[in-house]
């Protein structure tokens, strides 16, 4: 059986529930919301987590441009 008929199946089983139930429809969009919502989650960590290799050169970088204008600034005070 090709894949094709496979997914055309499986999506009219759940069209065919979804019109029988109104139920079922509220599920899906929960269930929608909350894959998108875990999709955000999973990518917002790999962008921030610190334990990431990139992130943490990214952090280095700011700090270190950071400590270079603070640096200036304190000499430039003193002066």
């Amino acid at each position: 059986m090709d894949s094709q008929y496979f997914w055309l199946i499986i999506i009219g089983f759940i069209l065919y529930f979804s019109i029988m139930d109104p139920n079922i429809m509220k599920a899906i969009a929960y269930v929608s919301k909350l894959s998108e919502t875990k999709l955000r989650q999973w990518k917002w960590w790999l962008l921030n987590n610190p334990l990431n290799p990139i992130v943490k050169y990214f952090i280095w970088r700011r700090s270190m441009k950071m400590a270079k204008k603070i640096k200036k600034s304190l000499s430039d005070n003193t002066k």
